[in-house]
């Protein structure tokens, strides 16, 4: 069975004065109209799993205005376990607590993870590469401790090396130091990556297939070292990096920034053959988002062995009948869901009986 959220309560949080939900164990439905709180409770609740915000607010807009502090707190229970968790902001520092004590945010996802779906997701296959690296790496990031770990360095590094290589009078010894760490980092992430996006790819081709009514789909990591970058050791792939450095250094120096490298990558999709960014329909790339999304929960069982809480916020609007008919399908699986929305008619009459239905009414 593993920990579900049962309650959340917030405290001068966002919009929030003071209010406590409890949650159910399948689906919870926060029902009403727009700006009542809805996604204020959704972000909350994935600050409290993940550690994170998909809003990346500051930390000063998470207290509600006209308050000095405020307190979003969850408790999770499951196969005997009860765990308090909880966000604490005051005086611009946000500090998070575990069962009363202090923990790091990278923590909380070890006790239970979560899985976002948006609307800005949508944008994900038709978006920039930079859209798909950063939800390859989120996820990563949330899944695994090293891997958030490696991220964090090696983004650190690329831009103390972009700033290098726009210094008038740079130091050639000193860049070479640099290539060396960068590189290394650069490796260690890519394998990361590219261990990740093959478990990705594997879900991901059947889940679409079950959403797309039989349809197939194809994806691939493109990567700036080039090809073949699949099979190679962490150690092959920090030689490769370091000749492609070499190779590209003089245009590096003209334009000031870092050429190559897992910033530089992206991820493409294929459907029936064709690029799914250029040619695909507005239906086929939110099913490949939606099966990005149930692709991600498959993984996170699998690295937890536990069932990850399910975040959607005002997505079944965005999806025609036939995908939010297999959203539904996917959260009758029996996995803990909690979903926004402005109309109850999106939801079967029968799985709204068994579900928790806030209402959010203005």
């Amino acid at each position: 069975m593993g920990l579900s959220v049962s309650r959340i309560a917030l405290f001068d949080w966002r919009s929030f004065a003071d209010r406590t939900m409890e949650l159910s164990g399948g689906l919870t439905v926060l029902a009403g109209p727009n700006a009542t709180g809805k996604t204020n409770t959704v972000e909350a609740l994935q600050l409290l799993t993940a550690g994170m915000s998909f809003r990346h607010p500051r930390t000063n807009d998470l207290v509600r205005q006209g308050a000095t502090r405020g307190r979003a707190s969850a408790r999770l229970e499951g196969d005997g376990r009860v765990v308090d968790v909880a966000c604490e902001v005051a005086d611009g520092k946000r500090r998070f607590v575990r069962n009363d004590k202090p923990c790091r945010p990278a923590d909380l996802s070890s006790t239970l993870m979560s899985v976002l779906f948006c609307p800005d997701d949508l944008s994900l296959v038709k978006g920039s590469a930079r859209n798909r690296r950063e939800a390859l790496d989120a996820f990563g990031s949330q899944a695994n401790e090293g891997y958030r770990k490696v991220a964090r360095a090696y983004a650190r590094s690329i831009e103390q090396r972009n700033r290098l290589l726009k210094e008038p009078d740079l130091d050639l010894g000193m860049l070479a130091a640099w290539d060396a760490s960068v590189a290394l980092g650069g490796a260690t992430l890519l394998h990361a990556r590219l261990g990740l996006f093959a478990r990705l790819r594997r879900h991901l081709r059947e889940v679409y297939a079950q959403v797309a009514g039989g349809e197939e789909i194809e994806c691939g990591y493109e990567c700036s070292l080039g090809g073949g970058v699949e099979l190679m050791s962490k150690s092959e792939l920090r030689d490769l990096f370091l000749d492609r450095l070499e190779q590209g250094r003089d245009e590096e120096l003209r334009r000031g920034i870092t050429l190559v490298g897992p910033q530089r990558d992206d991820v493409v999709f294929w459907i029936s053959g064709k690029d799914a960014r250029a040619f695909g329909s507005q239906g086929q790339q939110r099913s490949v988002v939606l099966a990005w999304k149930m692709a991600e929960v498959a993984i996170a069982r699998e690295v937890v062995g536990e069932q990850p809480l399910l975040l959607l916020d005002d997505v079944m609007s965005e999806l025609d009948a036939t995908r939010r008919a297999a959203m539904t399908r996917f959260v009758e699986g029996g996995i803990q869901t909690v979903v926004t929305t402005t109309n109850l008619d999106y939801f079967p009459a029968d799985l709204l009986a068994q579900a928790e239905v806030i209402d959010f009414g203005a």
